[in-house]
């Protein structure tokens, strides 16, 4: 039986380098071993990046294709694009096991021994080298960009404490601590934020990209790293921290774009897989696919506002934040009214205000208007366009002869009339209210049958925002809910402007 075709359990019999010989193994570069695994994946038709949505036709296969090149890899793209998390996944495409001289500090292949403990030890023992065993997951080492990264921290530096413990003089090689790629050495390595490391220090990287040798303190040492190196990076005119040295940039093989989810669907898909929903809020709240839809569109919208500095992107990780934010909204509603079961309402997304507001950059004239005003409009915009899928458009609504399907509603506000959907009404009093307004009970009756009363009643909510939002009648934000009204009405409120609260200080 040849080495490849070994089991875990009798690959960890294996204690000494003779025994490792008689097996059959061969020496095999990180490269050669992540394509050769690779290979075996794309034949037997399994999924190579689980858990990636959206990239299927695009960034997959592009980083498939590096791979197989034997590339270094850099994923340039804004945050929240699941960067860190392909190159965390593709540790999976290496061996379970690997063999290392034991007791080495880089990870020594027993027939390439680089370090001078693994050499001597070779050397003095032979065939009766002691072998251990290092599992793939112990083969990935990530570190973040930092200004206050040092040339000792990657490659190395002399350990004056190690040179006097040891008693040798420092112009040994065992003197030498090495840095973190030294010790990455058959490993995957990742540099997350590559513009943020300071020139000086990317300039380090060059020799070991190209040339495989590192220099420390005045050791010219030739190491031979076998290194798969894997760069995370913003688009470089959007950072003003840093910026890829060109000779840097030269010598990484493979730069791979990534990109937002091209879809609604797909984002729902990542939210739904990546929100953590506790125990008791799956029994607690119940919700529905338009209230996916709605945050989703929120990050659709952001995308494109002119008030969201489109450089910086809007991350995944709000629809997501967003998403468990509007269970909590739920679930705290419910335990304020003492119910075992509450449905999400349209309200509850203005819970979510705060995962919006610390997830976007604004341009200058988001700043003047301000992060919550800015996320309250996403929220009302995401909810307009939301509404013609559901809904006739008002405008046409207008001119049809069947008659406007809204009449009965924009004439009930018309009439004076003034409802506050509160965030914390118990399921009765949200009923009441909601069922108080003329015609919105036939309208959702209209366009969506077969529903039931806990879906009617977020469809009539829905249906009362969405007009708001068409400016069939007007909507004001309170401190504890939403206030509806009729249009002409909010617009001509002494001492209000239109969606802003009224101050309670002036007179």
């Amino acid at each position: 039986m040849s080495y490849r075709n070994l089991k875990a359990k009798d690959l960890l019999q294996i204690k000494t380098l003779g025994d490792l010989k008689k097996a059959g193994y061969q020496t095999k570069s990180i490269k050669q071993e992540l394509r050769d695994n690779l290979i075996d994946k794309i034949r037997a038709k399994e999924a190579v990046f689980p858990g990636i949505w959206g990239y299927e036709d695009t960034v997959i296969p592009e980083v498939e294709r590096a791979i197989l090149s034997m590339h270094h890899i850099n994923l340039l793209g804004l945050r929240g694009q699941a960067k860190t998390r392909i190159a965390r996944l593709m540790v999976n495409l290496l061996d379970e096991y690997i063999p290392v001289v034991e007791g080495s500090e880089l990870n020594d292949d027993p027939l390439q021994p680089l370090s001078h403990h693994a050499r001597a030890l070779v050397q003095e023992r032979g065939d009766m080298t002691p072998v251990s065993w290092l599992h793939r997951d112990d083969r990935y080492t990530e570190k973040l960009a930092t200004p206050d990264v040092s040339v000792a921290d990657l490659i190395g530096d002399v350990d004056p404490i190690k040179a006097a413990t040891l008693k040798l003089p420092y112009s040994d090689e065992r003197t030498i601590h090495f840095g973190l790629i030294p010790r990455s050495h058959r490993c995957i390595f990742v540099i997350n934020e590559l513009p943020d490391l300071q020139a000086r220090i990317q300039v380090s990287l060059f020799n070991i990209l190209q040339e495989g040798d590192i220099q420390i303190r005045g050791f010219k040492l030739r190491l031979p790293l076998d290194i798969q190196f894997v760069f995370t990076a913003n688009p470089e005119d959007y950072t003003n921290r840093g910026s890829i040295v060109t000779p840097l940039k030269d010598r990484i093989d493979s730069q791979i774009v990534t990109h937002y989810p091209k879809s609604l669907e797909i984002g729902k898909k990542i939210t739904q897989q990546e929100a953590i929903i506790k125990t008791e809020q799956k029994g607690l709240v119940k919700t529905n696919d338009l209230v996916a839809d709605l945050i989703e569109q929120v990050a659709i919208e952001a995308r494109g506002s002119e008030y969201v500095d489109a450089k910086s992107g809007v991350s995944a990780r709000l629809t997501i934040s967003a998403y468990e934010n509007l269970l909590s909204a739920a679930e705290r509603r419910a335990l304020l009214n003492s119910e075992k079961e509450t449905y999400v309402r349209v309200a509850d997304l203005y819970g979510v205000v705060p995962s919006i507001c610390g997830k976007v950059e604004l341009v200058y004239e988001g700043e003047v208007e301000g992060p919550v005003i800015v996320a309250q409009n996403l929220i009302g915009k995401a909810i307009r366009n939301q509404f013609l899928n559901y809904f006739p458009n008002p405008e046409k609504a207008k001119k049809d002869k069947r008659g406007n399907p809204y009449k009965k509603i924009t004439d009930w506000f018309g009439d004076g009339n003034v409802m506050e959907v509160l965030n914390d009404l118990s399921t009765r009093d949200y009923e009441a209210r909601l069922r108080t307004i003329d015609g919105l009970d036939d309208l959702v009756d209209q366009y969506h049958q077969r529903l039931g009363r806990q879906e009617k009643l977020f469809m009539m909510e829905f249906a009362l925002h969405g007009l708001a939002e068409h400016s069939l009648i007007g909507k004001k934000s309170l401190d504890t809910g939403q206030q509806f009204k009729d249009l002409l009405g909010s617009m001509f409120n002494p001492g209000t402007r239109f969606g802003e609260e009224e101050d309670e200080d002036q007179f």
